[in-house]
């Protein structure tokens, strides 16, 4: 079984962009979301994937991800997904010996800047950047399948 652990927090000033990549936009549509699982496409400019995640809370959950043709990306977005589509630019910043992926979020989420670092174990410690604020890996309302049904521009 494919595994993800996960911590994810709000990103509190712009420091890290002085250490992030160029950055890469992505579009990712969901075609299903229920109780158990959620089943999502992701493109970028040249890649793209089909990934199944569980809908489990919290830091570890089940996760599948395989490469598709870009082809059949574009066609399930625009066929398979409607409106459950998220649009964000997501940078990779080195903090000691972990990268973390910072999620610049547009569209009806725009405004929302979240950081996540992959894990190898729950208990892994880990360097907090000075730009990162609260932990939020369990509050569902940050997971993107919740922010295709309930985007930020609606928080109040």
């Amino acid at each position: 079984m494919a595994q993800e652990i996960e911590r994810k927090f709000l990103v509190i000033s712009d420091d890290w962009r002085a250490d992030a990549d160029v950055g890469t936009v992505m579009v990712q549509g969901y075609m299903q979301s229920g109780k158990q699982s959620s089943i999502r496409v992701r493109l970028t400019d040249d890649k793209a994937w089909l990934n199944i995640k569980s809908a489990t809370l919290g830091v570890s959950r089940s996760e599948y991800e395989y490469d598709i043709p870009l082809a059949d990306a574009k066609e399930m977005l625009a066929s398979l997904c409607g409106e459950s589509v998220i649009n964000k630019t997501r940078y990779h910043v080195q903090v000691g010996t972990h990268t973390w992926e910072v999620d610049v979020f547009a569209g009806n989420n725009q405004g929302l800047v979240v950081a996540e670092i992959e894990l190898s174990d729950e208990e892994e410690a880990f360097e907090v950047p000075p730009w990162a604020g609260e932990e939020v890996s369990h509050d569902a309302r940050y997971y993107n399948v919740c922010l295709v049904k309930h985007p930020y521009k609606d928080w109040s």
